[in-house]
C-alpha cells in the first residue's frame, strides 16, 4: 500500500527544490494556509504533521519542506473527505483502535512529562542518597589491564613492565580490547561487576601494584589497580537520567491506575475462547 508518510512528501520535495520561495509572513499556530471544501489547513496541522516524519525529511530545510508538505496535507483532506462515510468494518475498527491509542498515548506523555521538574528531580535524589547511605559500605576499584590472547605474549609485557615500561603505552600498544585506547583503564566498578577470577586478582592488589599474567575466559591480563575507596551515592548529573526516567514511570503508571479506579469497568472476557484471536475472519464485511 502507497502511503503519504514517505511516498509522497519524497517526490514531492524533490520537485519543490525548483520551486520559487513563498511570500513571508508571521504566521500562528491558526494562521489558514489551505482550505478543501471549508476544511481549515492550519500552521498546526502542517507542524504536526512535520513532526510525525522520519527523521530524514525532518532534517530538510524549510523551504524545500514546506510547500510539498502542505500539498501532502490538501491530498489527505480531499481524499479524506471523497471517503469519508466509506470505510469497512475493518477499517473502522482499526480507526478506532488508533483513536483510542493515540489518545491514551498523550495521557500518558503529559503525565509523564509533567512529572520532570527540578524539584521533583532533587526530591528522588534525596531519597535515593538516603536508601544509599542505609546500605552497609562495599569496597569499589579503580583498575587497567592489558589483555592479550597468548600466555607468551602476557609474560613479554610483564617483563617489560618490571624494566619500568608505562603500563598505559602497553596497553595502547598491545591490548585487544577496546579499553585500550583509554590506556587500558576500566574506570571505577564495584563488587560483582568483574568476572570472578578478575575481581579477586583485583582484590589482592595494593595501589600501584599489577599482577599477570591472569587468564580468563577472555584471554590473558595484566592488572593494575589504580585506586580503591569504599562506596557512595553518585552526584546528581550521574544518575538524573535514571531518576528522571523512574519519575516519567511512576507518574504513567498513577495516571493509567487513576483512570481505571476511576471508570466503570466490565469484564465479560472469562468465557470468550481465546482461538477467536486467530478468527480475522470476522472482521470482513
Amino acid at each position: 500500500m502507497v502511503g503519504f508518510s514517505r511516498f509522497s512528501v519524497a517526490v514531492a520535495a524533490m520537485m519543490a527544490l525548483s520551486t520559487p520561495a513563498l511570500a513571508q509572513t508571521e504566521p500562528t499556530r491558526d494562521t489558514v494556509l489551505a482550505t478543501v471544501n471549508g476544511t481549515e489547513i492550519t500552521v498546526g496541522h502542517l507542524l504536526a504533521a512535520r513532526d510525525s516524519l522520519p527523521e530524514q525529511f525532518r532534517d530538510m530545510p524549510g523551504d524545500a519542506l514546506f510547500q510539498p508538505l502542505v500539498e501532502q496535507l490538501i491530498e489527505q483532506t480531499a481524499l479524506m473527505q471523497e471517503a469519508e462515510g466509506t470505510l469497512s468494518t475493518r477499517e473502522q475498527i482499526a480507526f478506532e483502535n488508533e483513536q483510542r491509542a493515540f489518545i491514551a498515548n498523550a495521557a500518558l506523555t503529559r503525565a509523564a512529562m509533567a512529572a520532570i521538574s527540578e524539584e521533583n528531580v532533587e526530591e528522588a535524589y534525596a531519597a535515593f542518597v538516603t536508601e544509599f547511605d542505609g546500605r552497609e559500605p562495599t569496597p569499589e576499584f579503580n583498575a587497567s589491564h592489558i589483555i592479550v590472547e597468548t600466555e607468551e605474549e602476557a609474560a613479554a609485557l610483564r617483563a617489560e613492565l618490571d624494566d619500568g615500561a608505562d603500563f598505559a603505552e602497553l596497553a595502547r600498544e598491545h591490548s585487544i580490547d577496546g579499553a585500550a585506547a583509554g590506556g587500558g583503564s576500566l574506570g571505577w566498578f564495584g563488587l560483582g561487576a568483574m568476572i570472578p577470577e578478575f575481581e579477586q586478582a583485583v582484590q589482592t592488589l595494593e595501589v600501584g601494584e599489577y599482577l599477570g599474567p591472569l587468564e580468563t575466559q577472555f584471554g590473558w591480563h595484566l592488572v593494575l589497580l589504580n585506586d580503591t575507596r569504599m562506596s557512595s551515592a553518585p552526584e546528581l548529573e550521574d544518575v538524573r537520567e535514571a531518576l528522571e526516567e523512574n519519575l516519567q514511570r511512576e507518574a504513567a503508571q498513577a495516571a493509567l491506575t487513576r483512570a481505571t479506579d476511576a471508570a466503570t469497568i466490565e469484564r465479560n472476557y472469562e468465557d470468550v475462547d481465546t482461538s477467536v484471536l486467530s478468527r480475522s475472519d470476522l472482521l470482513d464485511d
